[in-house]
């Protein structure tokens, strides 16, 4: 991201679900990341641009090209190019660190496989015996946010490449036989326009969350939208400091919910529930349960609970199973959500 100003967060009028599914996955990155479908002009790229300005800060080896923590293990080390802090590493001394914000990184149009991935310099390999890596923007991403604009029209493959690796939390260079992996746990953030083309239904179940959003049909609040994005426009300094009080407390929500989440519980009775809903709409394999799961003890965690509630599970169901709902071919996802609603199984 550059240092162009961004609009707050905050300050964004309605579009909730949207707003609550991209907290949830700060709360709890292995939600696989979200899909926001919806026609342009919906505060879809504004609200992700925007996630940079409340996202916590965390501490990197300084320069590191794999974004690494000072504590992280040093196995890849061995054959990263940077030779000075690889010494330190492996001789165990201390190597400098840096804190800065969480970085939301945005995926080029057009971005080829090897820009997505990294390359292996293979002659340096065969001359040296040694691996020679080309990070990509899986190695930038790390411990950050991945924003994909119009996902739907990426080529498939990297598309695949992207989802494997925020589900596996690694990112693998292969090159005539010689391979070399590093962490890349990452949010995978994307957004379409559905009259511009649908994505595969096996991709479409990668997306952890998926939300739909539409412009907004009151009347006070599209006054609302169009007062403060003037306001922005004309001093995007002044209008970002009348918000910051409002930020300082949402991110202050998100990292207690952060720290809550791993103690948050969740009775056997709900799971069966969880299991009912999945099963009721029809959705294949598994992974949609294990995400509503994780997305009701998110929810949880984020209203300052400890315990997961029927308003959790939900919550939890229409962000998390719409997209998955067994249908016929370019069925909307809206009328997922209703369906989702109308069978709801009996409580515990």
């Amino acid at each position: 991201m550059n240092d162009r100003a961004v609009y707050p967060f905050v300050a964004i009028v309605g579009q909730e679900e949207m707003k609550l599914a991209l907290i949830l996955n700060l709360v709890n990155p292995t939600l696989s990341g979200v899909l926001i479908r919806g026609e342009k002009g919906t505060a879809k790229s504004t609200a992700v641009r925007a996630l940079a300005e409340i996202l916590p800060e965390i501490r990197v080896v300084k320069d590191c090209p794999f974004q690494l923590a000072p504590e992280d293990d040093t196995a890849l080390c061995r054959d990263c190019f940077r030779t000075e802090c690889r010494e330190k590493r492996l001789l165990q001394q201390g190597v400098e660190a840096v804190d800065r914000r969480i970085s939301v990184v945005e995926l080029p149009v057009g971005a080829t496989e090897d820009r997505v991935v990294g390359t292996l310099d293979l002659e340096h390999a065969l001359q040296k015996g040694e691996k020679r890596v080309e990070p990509g923007l899986l190695a930038a991403v790390h411990r950050g946010i991945l924003y994909v604009d119009e996902v739907n029209l990426l080529d498939d493959h990297v598309v695949d490449v992207l989802l494997d690796s925020a589900a596996m939390g690694v990112n693998t260079i292969e090159r005539e036989g010689v391979s070399f992996s590093h962490p890349a746990r990452f949010v995978l953030v994307g957004t379409m326009n559905p009259e511009e083309g649908e994505l595969r239904p096996q991709l479409l179940d990668r997306f952890g969350l998926c939300v739909r959003v539409e412009g907004i049909a009151d009347r006070d609040a599209r006054v609302q939208v169009m007062q403060r994005r003037v306001a922005f426009d004309e001093d995007p300094a002044r209008f970002g400091q009348g918000w910051e009080e409002e930020s300082r407390t949402l991110v202050a929500q998100i990292e207690a919910a952060r720290g809550r989440y791993s103690k948050v519980e969740i009775g056997v009775d709900w799971l069966y529930t969880i299991a009912d809903y999945c099963l009721e709409v029809g959705v294949d394999g598994h992974r949609g349960d294990i995400i509503m799961m994780k997305a009701a003890k998110a929810l949880a965690a984020f209203r300052g609970r400890v315990e997961v509630i029927d308003e959790d599970i939900d919550g939890a169901a229409e962000l998390a199973l719409p997209h998955r709902v067994r249908r016929q071919p370019l069925m909307d996802v809206a009328e997922s959500v209703e369906k989702v609603r109308r069978m709801k199984p009996a409580t515990p």
